[in-house]
């Protein structure tokens, strides 16, 4: 299936995508939610249904229900208020580049358990428009992620079942504020203000069957499912990233495993892979500045489009605006 959340009259309306063209579920079935929490929280139960439905919907079965263009809509995330939101840390590429940027080795650490952070969940939204105060726009960066979405409580999961809890992949931008991110890393908490402003996830969440033909293996001594989906960022239609979701290191599964170990993973709970290798002006700026002293970083700015793309997953297309506001924390320090 493929799972949109869109505006509907100032409501949050939960639709099938199908053809480019959105359909809501509760117009589809009278047992289909109007909204992705109810989905969620009875996903065994709905599943099967809505699987049939979009079956119908893509072989050009359903002509009763007027769909709209994915296009004239306002999107939200896919899951607009998800109980939580961590964020991963799970391709070697990525960790190992930025390390040797800063002329330190790689950490042993990152071969021996997956690790992830805590996000603002409230701060999640989808595509359009991402507000950034002055501080954010000191080296804002994207970050080209993929996020899963958890389709039923779990608690002390092994990886080797962990794929059962997924709902569906759908594309994550972790944008950053790295000057307010380096600096209160500092003090080794965090990262916290250079993260809790904006996340962005979209357009639309597809479920694992949706994705069986682009299953591969995922790298030996890891547990889990992996799939071969090419991940490109594009910001002002020039291409900056290029990379493959295939090429995590740490499986969602084993990331799964360590996030509901001692406690509950939601229904709804958006756990992310971390940024690809190339995913993000820190790590592609570092890597420039390496090779040529003479390097000019870049960073988003004001008026900036990003646009994210990954197979079978759409394009999130996001871009940078300045909030109406002059408060700065690097102006209150002390």
């Amino acid at each position: 299936m493929k799972f949109v959340s869109y505006l509907k009259e100032d409501n949050e309306q939960l639709a099938l995508l199908s053809n480019g063209i959105l359909y809501d579920t509760d117009r589809l079935h009278p047992d289909m939610p109007q909204n992705m929490s109810l989905m969620l929280n009875y996903w065994d139960e709905l599943v099967g249904l809505s699987s049939a439905i979009q079956q119908k919907l893509d072989q050009g079965q359903v002509t009763n229900v007027k769909g709209t263009p994915l296009n004239e809509v306002i999107l939200l995330s896919p899951v607009p208020h998800p109980p939580s939101c961590r964020d991963g840390y799970a391709f070697r590429q990525h960790v190992a580049s930025a390390r040797k940027n800063r002329n330190v080795e790689m950490i042993p650490e990152f071969d021996q358990y997956p690790i992830f952070y805590f996000t603002n969940h409230h701060s999640i939204q989808g595509a359009g428009p991402v507000y950034c105060m002055p501080d954010h726009f000191e080296k804002l960066d994207f970050e080209l992620e993929v996020a899963i979405v958890i389709s039923k409580p779990c608690r002390n999961i092994t990886a080797a079942e962990a794929d059962d809890y997924i709902a569906g992949l759908m594309i994550m931008n972790d944008l950053s504020a790295r000057k307010l991110q380096m600096e209160e890393m500092l003090l080794n908490l965090g990262p916290a203000k250079g993260k809790d402003f904006a996340t962005a996830v979209g357009p639309v969440l597809v479920t694992i069957d949706e994705l069986t033909a682009f299953e591969i293996p995922c790298k030996e001594g890891h547990t889990g499912k992996a799939w071969n989906l090419n991940m490109t960022c594009k910001v002002n239609n020039l291409k900056v990233s290029q990379g493959n979701l295939g090429d995590m290191d740490w499986t969602f599964a084993e990331i799964i495993e360590r996030c509901s170990y001692g406690t509950t993973l939601l229904p709804g709970d958006i756990v992310g892979s971390g940024t690809v290798g190339t995913g993000c002006f820190l790590e592609l700026n570092g890597t420039g500045k390496l090779n040529n002293p003479d390097f000019t970083e870049q960073w988003l700015k004001e008026g900036d489009v990003v646009e994210m793309e990954v197979d079978q997953l759409g394009t999130l297309t996001n871009d940078i605006r300045a909030e109406d506001s002059k408060l700065s924390l690097f102006a209150l320090k002390k």
